[in-house]
């Protein structure tokens, strides 16, 4: 099952199912106005997230297909037997306009690091330590705290440069969102923006690299277990687009990281309570040039197949 948010005029924040053919089922209700609240009904309910949203679904279902009043001069975002398609909703964020929200109002976001060697070999070389390739061999992963919603960004938004960094950097990450007993409920993707000149100055600046407004964009969509074959053998594009012209484009396997997501879960929740619906982001194996760092008005695409296209416009804080 694939879910996501997404705001309409007149209505605000929606749930919505993606069905295989891009149709959004939309799936809101008064118990669940947005994915957090969906988890949290379940776990409250002991039912699967399947058997949940299907009973919603006959609750709100109507015999017509969902229908709203486009705004003058808007093309309208319902183009298939009047239903809601998801490639409508894939547009900048505006109020007045059918747009994507993040797939989660997630509480807390964390990021992991160094779990790609690529990782641990490239920030060594820049580094006057080894300490990237210590932690990559550890017994111990590098976690460390990414993120609060009012810090997050859905597709299509903005994310941002640090005004006083001269290197900030993409870093497209796989991730996963956390149940009530920490356990895996979905996937999404994740872009783990950071001012890597600023991390690189001292380690004990990393909180001041991760952290900062449109630090963190997460999208498009809340992916279920169930649709994903194996976590560790997805591949994974980026590509960066200045002035409509692609300066970069990387790609990974998952296949590389170093950590089993359970191991990263287990030392994430160790005397640290977590909150259902957190977000986790399990570390990137793209890692942009030093001399290509991000620029206002820079295009970031990151792509896995089946997860959609987390798209982001960068912005000079």
């Amino acid at each position: 099952m694939k879910l996501i948010q997404f705001h309409l005029p007149n209505l605000g924040k929606r749930v919505g199912i993606v069905t295989r053919e891009n149709e959004v089922i939309d799936v809101t209700s008064d118990e669940s106005p947005g994915v957090l609240e969906v988890l949290q009904l379940a776990y409250r309910e002991r039912v699967s997230l399947g058997v949940l949203l299907a009973d919603i679904q006959e609750q709100v279902s109507t015999p017509a297909p969902m229908r709203f009043s486009p705004v003058p001069g808007v093309e309208p975002a319902s183009t298939k037997d009047d239903g809601l398609m998801f490639e409508k909703l894939d547009v900048a964020p505006d109020e007045n306009v059918p747009h994507l929200l993040p797939p989660i109002d997630a509480p807390e976001v964390w990021g992991c690091g160094v779990t790609y060697k690529r990782s641990a070999d490239m920030r060594d070389d820049d580094s006057e330590q080894d300490i990237y390739s210590r932690v990559y061999h550890a017994d111990r992963p590098e976690i460390f705290f990414k993120a609060t919603p009012a810090r997050c960004v859905g597709p299509n938004g903005f994310i941002g440069i640090r005004s006083d960094s001269a290197l900030t950097a993409t870093e497209p990450e796989l991730a996963y969102i956390l149940g009530g007993d920490g356990d895996i409920v979905g996937y999404t993707l994740c872009n783990d923006v950071s001012a890597w000149d600023i991390e690189r100055e001292n380690p004990l600046y990393l909180p001041q690299s991760k952290v900062f407004y449109g630090c963190c964009a997460l999208g498009p969509m809340f992916v279920t277990p169930s649709e994903v074959d194996n976590p560790y053998e997805l591949d994974m594009h980026c590509t960066v687009t200045r002035d409509e012209a692609v300066i970069y484009a990387g790609e990974v396997n998952t296949s590389q990281i170093n950590w089993k997501f359970e191991q990263l879960t287990e030392f994430l929740m160790r005397d640290n309570p977590v909150p259902l619906g957190t977000v986790v982001s399990t570390g990137t194996g793209i890692l942009v040039p030093n001399d290509l760092p991000l620029a206002a008005g820079d295009i970031v695409r990151i792509e896995i197949d089946g997860f959609g296209t987390l798209s982001n416009p960068v912005r000079q804080l």
